[in-house]
């Protein structure tokens, strides 16, 4: 008898898992290594600067954690609620630890939706992340106890989802929902995003039901947190600060002579008008809302009143007459924050102080002792953090929040001298985004549309309802590489007699064998 071996076939599954493995990690070697180097960046960020960093207003979400009975005034809790969620474990390592797996979350997303519904070989697909995963100042941003990175990946995350079905259902109209409720609960500055969302679909002809889902889920827990605000601050909103946050945004120009502002009929209106003339005023707004300086009348009744319903009403009054009676003098100012955003050096702004906030120092932190809630700043954070070590310093306790280690504190420093996106670098990005979309005009710009319109949307809000700050810049790069890599992707060449992989293979150009006739090669259409 004479027996025959059987061929082996060409599509014959992988020996076990560690051969599935090693598979994966061969097509995807381009990214896992930028990922690997960008995760040990990170650790090399906790290990210099132990536990966390520190802005401004780190405090008031640490409050809101460790008194989670009462909303902000000042901005919603969602960030809050996630300090929350980990205050148990007592450890601000454990926060910027899992804001650094967010961040490099963001760029698996990217790098996902590119390879898997856009077709882009794995280096453009790897180029596109780069800047999430290695720019210095986005780990720095990390590493601060602030919701900004939490807001970035729900953001991406929730365009993710939207471009990455061909068609909605409408039960993944609710989870696009849910995220969107999320992420303006993390910052009020994400509730418009639902708006363009929704534009999106509409562009795309999607169905009612999705659209209605998505808004139904969006809405039900934004009305649930209004209504907790109403019962502790008495007003049906989300904070009492947009009012306000819009008069310093006019202050630099609102001139009550040009408003017309009646001192006898319009009092609360009146006492509001900064005394120094526009010409001699600072550079920056917010030195006319967060301290009380020479001609500022923001803090007139006084500290305990600056942020009530009362307030915050009349602040948004005066505001809005001073835009309607100065045009010029408004489109002007935003214009000015806006093309600030595309500087390629880094000018010092809105003053030292907040400049500094955002850089790796060579110096540790020790946290102030401003009044909260219920205590003093320092006081939540240690009783959020115990192991937090304190120092005896001038004669009093204070709380030590971060504490420098080297080399590893150096090296980081070094590395924000060097690795960094430039400010031009992301508007040429948003260049290339918007001509992607106007070369699909046809199709209303096409899946290009939504990132675009995000990361140009989140570039020019503050610009025109706040002020510039750096830290508003970071959600927009990866939104921006985004557009511009989808914008791209038909200028890429693929491997010769590969195809673009359609949705639903994260596989990459090459095909697996099926022992089937082979076809002619076709191209995913995501547009």
């Amino acid at each position: 008898m004479v027996t025959v071996a059987e061929r082996a076939r060409p599509d014959a599954p992988s020996t076990g898992w560690t051969g599935r493995l090693w598979a994966f990690l061969r097509r995807h070697h381009l990214f896992v290594a930028a990922l690997s180097l960008a995760f040990a960046l990170r650790v090399v960020t906790m290990l210099g600067y132990g536990p966390a960093l520190w802005f401004n207003d780190s405090y008031e979400y640490v409050s809101g954690a460790v008194n989670p009975d009462r909303p902000s005034a000042l901005r919603p809790n969602g960030y809050s609620f996630w300090l929350l969620l980990l205050r148990p474990f007592h450890s601000f390592s454990l926060v910027t630890f899992s804001q650094h797996l967010m961040g490099l979350a963001i760029a698996v997303l990217i790098y996902m939706l590119l390879r898997r519904r856009f077709g882009l070989p794995g280096w453009g697909a790897t180029l596109a992340t780069l800047p999430v995963l290695f720019d210095a100042y986005q780990i720095q941003l990390e590493h601060l106890v602030m919701s900004d990175t939490m807001f970035m990946l729900l953001v991406v995350g929730v365009v993710t989802l939207v471009l990455w079905h061909r068609k909605v259902s409408w039960r993944m109209g609710a989870v696009i929902g849910l995220l969107l409720a999320l992420t303006a609960l993390t910052r009020s500055i994400g509730l418009p995003i639902l708006g363009l969302v929704v534009v999106y679909l509409l562009v795309k002809r999607t169905g009612w039901k999705p659209i209605a889902a998505m808004i139904t889920a969006c809405a039900i827990p934004v009305l649930g947190y209004m209504g907790w605000f109403a019962s502790a601050h008495g007003n049906f909103a989300m904070t009492n600060s947009d009012g306000a946050i819009l008069y310093m945004r006019t202050a630099l120009f609102a001139d009550c002579t040009k408003m017309g502002v009646d001192p006898r009929k319009e009092l609360e209106l009146a006492l509001l008008c900064i005394s120094v003339p526009p010409d001699k005023r600072s550079f920056s707004g917010q030195n006319y809302l967060w301290w009380s300086k020479d001609g500022q009348r923001f803090h007139f009744f006084g500290t305990g009143s600056t942020f009530t319903p009362q307030m915050n009403q009349v602040a948004g009054v005066f505001a809005k007459r001073a835009i309607l009676s100065q045009p010029g003098d408004y489109l002007g100012k935003v214009a000015l924050d806006f093309f600030r955003a595309f500087h390629w050096g880094r000018p010092r702004f809105p003053d030292y102080a907040t400049y500094l906030q955002y850089e790796f120092l060579p110096v540790g932190k020790v946290l102030p002792n401003w009044p909260s809630y219920r205590g003093t700043s320092d006081g939540d954070a240690r009783a959020y953090d115990p192991s937090l070590p304190t120092s005896m310093i001038d004669g009093r306790m204070r709380v030590i929040g971060t504490r420098l280690h080297d080399p590893w504190a150096s090296f980081m420093q070094g590395y924000m001298g060097i690795v960094r996106l430039p400010g031009i670098v992301n508007g040429v990005l948003l260049l290339i985004g918007l001509v992607g979309v106007a070369v699909r005009w046809r199709r209303l710009g096409g899946p290009v549309l939504l990132p675009w319109l995000a990361a140009f949307g989140l570039i020019l809000a503050p610009a025109a309802t706040a002020e510039f700050d750096y830290r508003y810049l970071l959600p927009a790069v990866p939104l921006a590489c985004l557009a511009a890599a989808i914008s791209l992707r038909h200028g890429v060449p693929l491997r010769r007699g590969a195809a673009e992989p359609a949705a639903g293979s994260i596989a990459g150009p090459a095909a697996r064998p099926t022992g089937r006739k082979a076809s002619a090669p076709t191209t995913a259409t995501a547009e």
